[in-house]
């Protein structure tokens, strides 16, 4: 493979594309193949939209100028952003775990921003392609990076956390994520902790939540900081009197803009991070307090007159009995809106079953359970839906008295932000 030909051309403008309707000028495009489409049929298009090379695996291609033959192109892709991030010698702190991976790795970086120059990693880039994107965008100038690490399988994190060599790493926690893929909760602490393995063998440093048990004995051996109510980074955490949660540490109380019990490890990882990299707390404080979370995560809006949490990017059995208890302290009427919980596997029927039994017993008024999977539950005080459509007609049927607070959760496929038009006057 000549990934020093490949690198030469990407260092000419440090941009490559996967897209070749899409080329930023002087772009290295990598001819990716995917179940229904082959980049190598688009990579001459690609050299005329701009591209300065194109990197192929098709053999008939191989002696076109301009276009660099390698054995695999994702591999190539890989390998390249391997050698960038080795070349970079940036920072890289390295997230995974079953819940919360994104909001943690934004939370880090509106603290680090304060005092450094932060790269952390952009949308869902989190896979075997995203990750490698998210590498070859580092800069000389950048001294730390957030490299977030997703997976629904054993073997995974174990190959992006190779590819980014994380000199620190931190899981949220360990859920029921993904199933279907890792078989068992038991395969989810092992493919997650993969991570782990990688910080061992380079000698890196795990941040880790010295309240979460599960975290502490998948970490021992290997260098680490403890944070939580005991350890290296003692912080104490609670919700305020308006739903939101806190932390207070070293007699300084800092207030986030995020709601539910579950995001207070996330705010507690986030001041530990600052406080390992010596930054002063009143910058902690304004990267946290000044955190507004968006797209679909936890997220208050008001609509009609309708207080909803918004927490539609995804959901598991872990992330969902999180929220319901944590909804289930809101003051006044309560009105919970589920989705199906998508990657299941065989554990599908028994968790939907589990989550509709735990959202009846809890003090909502209404509990309406959304898609195929949860249609399928039988549990009193609860009302079924075959698909969003319907649970849409529903309700925009329905008479609102206000004020009313609705929880609308459900995995990334089922769009539950649709069904926000419903509360609209």
């Amino acid at each position: 493979m000549d990934l020093e030909r490949i690198y030469q051309a990407f260092s000419q403008s440090g941009l490559v594309s996967t897209d070749s309707r899409n080329i930023p000028q002087g772009a290295v495009f990598f001819a990716l193949k995917g179940p229904n489409f082959d980049g190598n049929t688009y990579a001459k298009e690609a050299l005329t939209n701009g591209a300065i090379a194109a990197v192929v695996d098709d053999s008939a291609l191989a002696n076109e100028e301009n276009l660099i033959f390698v054995p695999d192109v994702l591999e190539a892709l890989q390998a390249l952003s391997l050698m960038h991030r080795k070349a970079m010698g940036t920072t890289i702190i390295g997230l995974t775990g079953s819940n919360g991976k994104t909001t943690s790795k934004e939370l880090m970086h509106a603290v680090l921003k304060q005092s450094f120059d932060v790269l952390a990693t952009e949308g869902n880039l989190n896979n075997h392609i995203g990750v490698p994107l998210t590498l070859l965008r580092l800069k000389p100038s950048h001294q730390v990076a957030i490299v977030e690490m997703g997976a629904n399988g054993i073997g995974q994190i174990e190959e992006l956390a190779a590819l980014a060599q994380p000199d620190y790493g931190y899981i949220t926690n360990f859920g029921k994520a993904h199933l279907e893929g890792f078989g068992s909760e038991e395969g989810v602490v092992i493919g997650k902790s993969e991570l782990y393995q990688q910080l061992h063998a380079t000698n890196g440093t795990a941040i880790v939540n010295a309240d979460d048990p599960k975290q502490i004995k998948q970490s021992a051996g290997i260098n680490r900081v403890l944070f939580g109510t005991q350890g290296d980074v003692q912080i104490t955490t609670g919700i305020s009197d308006e739903g939101l949660v806190y932390a207070d540490y070293y007699g300084m109380r800092i207030q986030s803009q995020l709601t539910g019990d579950y995001n207070q490890s996330n705010v507690a990882a986030a001041i530990a991070v600052g406080v390992m990299f010596d930054m002063p707390l009143d910058k902690i404080d304004a990267g946290i307090s000044g955190y507004v979370p968006t797209n679909n995560r936890s997220q208050w809006c008001t609509v009609g007159g309708v207080r909803v949490l918004l927490d539609a990017y995804n959901a598991n059995p872990t992330s969902v009995e999180a929220a319901l208890k944590s909804f289930a302290q809101v003051p006044g009427e309560k009105w919970v809106v589920l989705g199906d919980m998508l990657e299941l596997g065989n554990y599908s029927e028994e968790e939907h079953q589990r989550i509709a039994d735990l959202a009846a017993s809890l003090s909502f008024e209404k509990v309406l359970l959304v898609g195929p999977h949860f249609s399928k539950a039988a549990s009193p005080l609860v009302e079924l839906f075959e698909s969003t459509n319907a649970v849409a007609d529903y309700l925009s049927n329905q008479k609102i008295n206000e004020p009313l607070s609705i929880l609308l959760k459900g995995s990334r496929g089922m769009k539950m932000e649709s069904l926000l038009s419903c509360f609209e006057k």
